[in-house]
């Protein structure tokens, strides 16, 4: 019978194998005590096994408050545990209980992160996972493989009319840019409501599509209730447009499937909220295994941080996350890395160093609408950096040969 894998970084101050054993009892067929009817049939067919035990640090203090023992230590380990296909089928709620469930509340643990998962083959038959990916998505913005897109927020988040917002898209797609995006903290404001800017915005960029030739991939925050996503989305098709943005961590693994299920719309994944899931180093999940979940559920492109980021991330967890995205996942499509946060060209050439891809959706706010020389400036210094780094020049090389860039290198590199 196929199993899912799930591979966890644990913190015990019990013994390791008894710890497994009470996570792997909890999330299938046990709990804390023997009950009537668990019979040695039911457990040798429903009770999740633990697989693998590797032993880490040993150390003195638990990591997340709620486990303290005096006298004891605290041992750190990584510990693989699968479950039988038949415990939940193709349920995605169901799967997400199991792996992400009540073990985080379990006494025996002060500290347990999901840092990655297998599935078998056969989920690629109940899941259509990513529609466009990084070749659809590149290929909508008529972008080849010898640079990522450049793309941009709508800065202020929020205040601003569907006419100014309109008025700055223009001038954006103007200056060359590839992808523009609603901030995820804009929805439908009193002044803007979500149709009135759709249809403004949508004007400007199919005026420009039948002028150039170019069409701009603009993300429109749908994230709301379910019935009123769909609704949004299907404004958005109907106005011509190319992608819809849902924060996935809002909606849920399930409202975000629902969506991506339509097919006719690059889903633009944003992970705000990624903080909570993951910045302490023993508690919540790892972005290998995030993305993964990410992807079952359709998501065509997801946010990573960036090198150098104005966030708590390091750039390994930032490049490993870049990494994870590009790897082959049941068959399907690749999910496109969406880099942001604090970016300017000049993270462009680290960036490519430890990637060595630009299938990247690389993003710039304020390093585009605040370059000293205007926003078309701002995009082509992003440009010129993209296309520095993967002739192999040094930012100083690319600074002493463009302008725009030199612009940027003094304004941004403090």
């Amino acid at each position: 019978m196929e199993r899912v894998f799930a591979e966890y970084l644990i913190e015990t101050p019990y013994d390791v194998g008894q710890a497994a054993a009470v996570l792997a009892g909890e999330q299938s067929s046990g709990t804390f005590v023997a009950v009537p009817g668990e019979t040695e049939e039911l457990k040798q067919r429903f009770a999740a096994r633990v697989e693998h035990i590797e032993l880490l640090d040993l150390v003195n203090e638990p990591s997340i408050p709620g486990g303290k023992i005096s006298g004891k230590k605290y041992q750190k380990a990584k510990v693989k545990v699968s479950w039988s296909i038949e415990n939940f089928g193709y349920n995605l709620p169901v799967l997400i209980s199991t792996l992400q469930g009540n073990l985080y509340e379990i006494t025996q643990f002060t500290g347990l992160k999901l840092m990655d998962l297998e599935l078998p083959d056969s989920f690629k038959n109940h899941y259509k996972g990513p529609q466009f990916g990084i070749k659809g998505s590149k290929a909508s913005c008529g972008i080849g493989c010898e640079r990522p897109m450049i793309g941009t927020i709508i800065k202020p988040s929020v205040g601003m009319f569907p006419e100014e917002t309109a008025t700055l898209v223009q001038t954006l797609i103007d200056a060359g840019i590839d992808f523009i995006k609603d901030d995820e903290l804009m929805g439908s404001t009193a002044n803007s409501p979500f149709n009135e800017r759709v249809k403004a915005i949508m004007k400007v960029i199919r005026n420009n599509e039948q002028r150039t030739g170019k069409k701009v991939m603009y993300a429109f925050n749908i994230s709301d209730e379910i019935d009123v996503m769909q609704r949004k989305y299907d404004l958005i098709l109907q106005e011509k447009g190319s992608c819809a943005m849902i924060s996935v961590n809002s909606v849920g693994l399930a409202g975000t499937k629902k969506i991506c299920d339509n097919g006719q719309l690059v889903i633009h994944g944003h992970r705000n909220g990624w903080g909570m899931l993951n910045r302490h180093p023993m508690l919540g999940i790892e972005f290998p295994a995030y993305q993964k979940l990410q992807r079952l559920a359709g998501v065509d492109q997801l946010h990573v941080n960036g090198i150098q980021n104005k966030f708590w991330e390091s750039d390994d967890s930032v490049v490993t996350s870049i990494k994870s995205c590009l790897k082959s996942f049941l068959g399907g499509n690749e999910i496109l890395p969406v880099v942001s946060s604090g970016q300017w060209g000049g993270q462009a050439f680290e960036t490519y160093k430890r990637t060595q891809t630009t299938d990247l959706l690389y993003m710039a706010g304020g390093g585009i609408l605040a370059h000293p020389m205007g926003p078309k400036a701002g995009v082509n210094a992003l440009q010129q950096a993209w296309e520095g780094a993967v002739d192999g020049s040094s930012i100083e090389e690319t600074a002493n040969k463009h302008k725009e860039f030199a612009a940027s290198v003094k304004k941004f590199s403090k």
